[in-house]
C-alpha cells in the first residue's frame, strides 16, 4: 500500500510554540524510526466518555516503548456518553477530576465531550490554571455515535445505522461539530492562554473519516468495510483504538508514533491481515491527521 506520507516526515517535526505539551530534545532532522532523545514524562488525567476511556493503558504502552520516562497516569473518570460538564457536576466525594485539579499536580488533562461547546471544559480550564498555571488542556473531538453529527447527539436510529458511506457522505459528516469545537478552543485559549494556546484538540473525528474514505474506496489492505471499524452503532474497534491512541500520543508528545511496537489491544484481535504493516499505516495515518490540523498544536515538516 502506498505510504500515507513519505518516510522522511520528521519523528517529532517542529512543535508549534504554543504546542500543550513542549517536550525537550526535539530534533528538526529527525525521522520517524529514529527516535530522537524522548521528551520528559508527563501526568496526565482523563475525563472520559467510551470513546476514549480505552485509551490510558495503551498510552502507557506507548510512552514506555519510546523510551520516555516518568509518563504517569494520574486517574480516569469515566461516565458513558458524557459531557464534560456531567465530570464536573459530579458530587465533590466522587469527582476525582475536581480532587486531582486541585492537587496541582496534573501536566496535561484530557477530556472527550460529546458536542460543543460545553461548559465543562471552561470550567476544568479555570480550576486547573488557578491550582497549576503552567497545565496544559486537550480535548477529543469525538465521532459521532449512530453515525450522526455530535451535534445532533441523541437522535438517531441507533438500531439501523448505515455506515457504509461514500466519500461525499463521509466528508460532512461530523463537519458542524468539529466547527463548534474549534470555535470554543479559540475562545478558551483567547481567555486564558495569556498569549499562548494552552488547549489542544486531538482530531479523532477527521482521523475516522480519513480511514473510511480509504476504506469506501478500496485503498486499506485488512479493512474490507467501514463497519469493521466498529463493534456496535457507537463503539471503536481494535484498529480505530489503536488510531485514536496514536493520536492523543502524537498529541501529547509531539512525537511521532510510526515505528512503535503494535500495541496489545491490536495484538489480541487476532486477525491475520491486522499485522505489523497494517499497525505502522495507522501510526502513520494518525502522524498525518495531527500534523496537518492546526488545533492540534503540533506540526511537522519535510526534508528538503
Amino acid at each position: 500500500m502506498a505510504r500515507l506520507m513519505s518516510a522522511t516526515l520528521l519523528v517529532c517535526g517542529v512543535l508549534s510554540l504554543t504546542s500543550p505539551v513542549l517536550p525537550s530534545g526535539v530534533k528538526p532532522d529527525a525521522k520517524p524510526d529514529k527516535q530522537p532523545a524522548p521528551p520528559k514524562g508527563l501526568r496526565v488525567f482523563f475525563a472520559s466518555h467510551s470513546l476514549m476511556w480505552y485509551a490510558p493503558k495503551p498510552l502507557d504502552e506507548m510512552a514506555e516503548a519510546a523510551g520516555i520516562k516518568d509518563h504517569k497516569l494520574i486517574g480516569l473518570q469515566s461516565l458513558g456518553a458524557s459531557k464534560t460538564l456531567q465530570h464536573w457536576n459530579l458530587p465533590d466525594a466522587k469527582n476525582q477530576a475536581k480532587k486531582a485539579l486541585k492537587t496541582g499536580e496534573v501536566d496535561v488533562f484530557i477530556m472527550s465531550p460529546i458536542s460543543f461547546p460545553d461548559q465543562g471544559i471552561e470550567n476544568v480550564v479555570k480550576l486547573g490554571l488557578e491550582h497549576n498555571p503552567h497545565m496544559r488542556f486537550v480535548v477529543q473531538l469525538s465521532w459521532g455515535g449512530g453515525d450522526i453529527d455530535n451535534q445532533d447527539f441523541p437522535k438517531g436510529a441507533f438500531a439501523k445505522v448505515n455506515v457504509e458511506k461514500t466519500p461525499e457522505q463521509l466528508k460532512k459528516l461530523y463537519e458542524r461539530n468539529i466547527k463548534a469545537g474549534e470555535a470554543q478552543a479559540d475562545e478558551i485559549n483567547k481567555k486564558y492562554g495569556k498569549g499562548k494556546k494552552i488547549l489542544a484538540l486531538v482530531p479523532s473525528a477527521q482521523a475516522m473519516v480519513a480511514l473510511r474514505t480509504k476504506i469506501a474506496n478500496k485503498e486499506w489492505p485488512g479493512l474490507s468495510k467501514q463497519g469493521e471499524l466498529f463493534v456496535d452503532a457507537v463503539h471503536p474497534s481494535a484498529p480505530m483504538k489503536t488510531l485514536n491512541t496514536y493520536m492523543h500520543f502524537a498529541v501529547l508528545y509531539g512525537q511521532s508514533p510510526v515505528g512503535l511496537p503494535m500495541p496489545g489491544m491490536l495484538k489480541k484481535a487476532k486477525r491475520e491481515a491486522w499485522d505489523d504493516k497494517f499497525n505502522r499505516s495507522l501510526q502513520e495515518l494518525a502522524w498525518e491527521t495531527v500534523t496537518t490540523y492546526p488545533y492540534s498544536l503540533v506540526t511537522a515538516a519535510k526534508e528538503k
